[in-house]
């Protein structure tokens, strides 16, 4: 499906079945403190690809409106005044593959570590670390200039060392 119009509910569960872990992931990142709030992040990035009617170059292209998307949507998030106090009984919403993933992701220590960073590294090393990226690629897509990309990329491997040196594994 090289250009993706989502016309249909087809198209939007093929989209949303090749790009759910990697919002997901996206997501986590901002998100990890309120596992409701990450759940309604990763859903309202998906209703604003449905509302957004937008056709696509590629799948990367599509993959990549995806993850600046959900990284909009988490800072929305957190920046809000609003605080969603819901408290549901985590056994009503049984979700067997996020909840996995969930739980593999929060025992992980080196993504423990990448939540400390500030907000404006872990999107880079995300895309760089976990979806491959080169900077240049990084630099394009959240319109940067490529040194800025490899210099912030530097500092966040530096508080990455720094944080890990205690920890033993």
């Amino acid at each position: 499906m090289p250009s993706s119009l989502l016309r249909t509910n087809r198209d939007f569960e093929q989209a949303y079945l090749r790009n759910v872990d990697t919002v997901f992931r996206v997501c986590f990142i901002y998100m990890k403190q309120n596992k409701m709030d990450l759940e309604d992040a990763v859903q309202d990035t998906f209703v604003k690809l449905i509302k957004a009617g937008k056709q696509f170059e590629s799948l990367e292209h599509e993959k990549a409106w995806l993850i600046v998307t959900a990284t909009n949507t988490c800072k929305n998030y957190l920046k809000s005044k609003w605080k969603r106090d819901v408290d549901l009984n985590d056994d009503i919403i049984s979700r067997s593959g996020i909840e996995d993933l969930y739980a593999d992701l929060d025992n992980n220590t080196v993504i423990q570590s990448v939540m400390t960073l500030p907000s404006k590294y872990k999107t880079i090393i995300y895309l760089y670390y976990y979806e491959g990226y080169k900077t240049n690629e990084i630099a394009r897509r959240l319109k940067k200039n490529p040194s800025t990309v490899r210099s912030m990329l530097s500092r966040a491997r530096g508080i990455l060392k720094k944080e890990m040196e205690g920890i033993t594994i």
